[in-house]
């Protein structure tokens, strides 16, 4: 009877940690205290197992040497990013973006969650029952800032500073040797065309290396500057001494191989030479971290040093 009595009461505490409302390892072992998006959290002094809600945030642990056990994706079933090797290779999905797997997260049984309150805000409160969660406040123009508080998080912080350094000095000596040039970035897109300005992540990175934009591509009359929209009429804008361009996803490669293949692509100065590559969407536009802006920074001295 005792022993009937006893398994009952365990039920109820099987049952909740079953469905994730409380996980020990946010009471267990030594925490810091961190100040993010959402408030302050206790967390880990060393987390082992850590849940991504963004792609910057994949860039961000293979940059200093970590990996994610879950990661949710920009649309199911995608790939990890192959700029960044087999690092991801046991990473799990965890649903996407704008709907992570609470179910899948849980099961992983992180002891740290990374996201962002621009993406994720409205799901904070269920995570952080499941482990420590920490947000940062937007995406993309603000990468670095988002670099240095994940790093904090997760306990890398001075790693991340000096990886930060040691990027924005090569920045410099790359673009010291194009300074006199003009680099135009284009993304097709499913439905549109866009040419991407100076706070866009390439734009900035471009900007770090100090080589100049044109004129139209400094969306000087937006209050967003991280992209403006273009037509096949008005692609006149795309033009640069260098023009870098990329499709994201499928559909949008086609909308690509059409433009591209038309006479008015063709007519660009960049293209007539032979000054306009096709890049990596993931590397220029979707890395957004330390890691994917050294390889933008690659293809820039690749693809400049024949016009400098």
């Amino acid at each position: 009877m005792r022993l009937r009595l006893a398994v009952a009461a365990m039920l109820p505490l099987l049952a909740l940690a079953a469905c994730g409302t409380s996980i020990s390892s946010q009471e267990t072992g030594p925490t810091r205290t961190v100040k993010h998006a959402m408030g302050e959290t206790k967390v880990p002094m060393t987390p082992q197992r850590v849940v991504v809600l963004d792609t910057d945030k994949l860039d961000t642990m293979v940059t200093l040497g970590l990996a994610p056990v879950g990661a949710a994706q920009a649309q199911e079933n995608q790939k990890w990013p192959a700029y960044l090797g087999s690092a991801l290779s046991a990473t799990k999905a965890v649903g996407t973006l704008q709907a992570p797997n609470i179910e899948a997260i849980i099961a992983l049984k992180p002891d740290l969650i990374l996201g962002s309150k621009f993406r994720q805000a409205a799901f904070y409160d269920k995570l952080s029952k499941i482990a420590p969660t920490v947000f940062t406040e937007k995406v993309g123009v603000t990468w670095k800032e988002n670099f240095l508080l994940d790093a904090e998080a997760l306990g890398k912080k001075d790693q991340a500073t000096q990886s930060l350094s040691a990027y924005e000095t090569r920045a410099k000596e790359v673009g010291a040797k194009f300074s006199k040039l003009e680099v135009g970035i284009v993304r097709f897109m499913p439905t549109e065309i866009r040419v991407y300005g100076p706070e866009s992540f390439s734009g900035i990175v471009v900007g770090d290396a100090g080589i100049p934009r044109p004129a139209a591509q400094q969306l000087a009359d937006q209050q967003d500057k991280r992209f403006g929209k273009l037509s096949q009429e008005n692609i006149a804008k795309a033009e640069a001494d260098a023009i870098f361009y990329s499709a994201y996803g499928e559909a949008a490669a086609k909308s690509q191989a059409t433009v591209t293949g038309g006479p008015l692509w063709k007519n660009l100065e960049a293209v007539k030479s032979g000054n306009a590559h096709n890049v990596d969407d993931e590397i220029w536009m979707l890395g957004i971290g330390v890691t994917a802006a050294g390889k933008i920074l690659d293809d820039l001295d690749k693809y400049l040093a024949p016009l400098a």
